[in-house]
């Protein structure tokens, strides 16, 4: 019998995680689903026994707290213990303003959410791998947003930029250890994104979207578990995916 594969997702409580934990969860895979939100992580993981009779451990934790995220990682039962895929989805935007008027608290959240918080469950989760020796893959979160800045978008890009290189970084580390890495780049994604970006304004949230189709979180998530699920010799380096009305981070088709 072939043992199942062990999958972490960071940020599992809403949007591209959660459809990712579904996605693994259908395709029969055990998931380590972990969060801030425990409520929503606890309502996630009875979703997936009751739908796909997955196999879910829960583990709410902050990945900007290192601490936390060894904690957690040294918690972890037996058999959740080797981890085989690491989904880095964790991250926000917080602000849309000119970087002179950019306030000092979003900067923090998004550096230590989607650059520090990425690399303190990376580093973890690598050691892991490495002293496992059967490989492994990470898979970075990363946007359009990480080669195009826009107007306004100034701290968030540089975070994605951030993640590009970590990308490009983690793949030449880890060769030897046969840990692949791959970099997921969405562009428009209509999920809580917006809404945090602009700290629960709906409405305008809701204008981003406005005229356009855009992503979901599984059109997404589709692309993730396809990512993994190629042989162990075969790479995909990265995606980059966009709605249709979307060319880039500038242009864009709005009816």
């Amino acid at each position: 019998m072939t043992t199942k594969k062990v999958v972490l997702i960071t940020g599992a409580t809403s949007g591209i995680g959660e459809a990712t934990a579904r996605a693994f969860a259908e395709e029969g895979y055990k998931l380590i689903i972990t969060g801030r939100r425990s409520e929503r992580l606890a309502a996630l993981k009875s979703s997936l026994q009751e739908q796909f009779g997955a196999e879910v451990y829960l583990a709410s934790f902050d990945v900007r707290d290192k601490a936390m995220c060894d904690a957690a990682l040294e918690a972890l039962p037996e058999d959740f213990a080797d981890i085989d895929i690491l989904v880095n989805n964790a991250g926000l935007a917080a602000g849309l303003e000119h970087i002179n008027e950019g306030e000092v608290s979003d900067w923090n959240a998004m550096i230590d959410t989607n650059v520090k918080g990425l690399l303190y469950i990376t580093r973890a989760v690598s050691n892991r791998m490495i002293a496992r020796g059967k490989g492994g893959h990470i898979i970075n979160l990363g946007s359009t947003a990480g080669t195009q800045v826009y107007e306004n978008g100034n701290v968030y890009c540089a975070t994605k930029h951030a993640v590009h290189a970590l990308s490009h970084g983690m793949r030449i580390d880890l060769l030897r250890h046969r840990i692949r890495v791959t970099e997921i780049r969405p562009g428009m994604v209509e999920t809580e994104f917006s809404v945090v970006r602009f700290h629960g304004d709906k409405e305008r949230a809701d204008g981003v979207y406005r005229g356009l189709k855009p992503l979901t979180g599984d059109d997404v998530a589709e692309a993730i578990v396809w990512a993994a699920m190629q042989p162990d010799h075969v790479n995909i380096s990265e995606i980059v995916l966009t709605p249709t009305a979307q060319a880039d981070s500038y242009y864009k088709f709005v009816e």
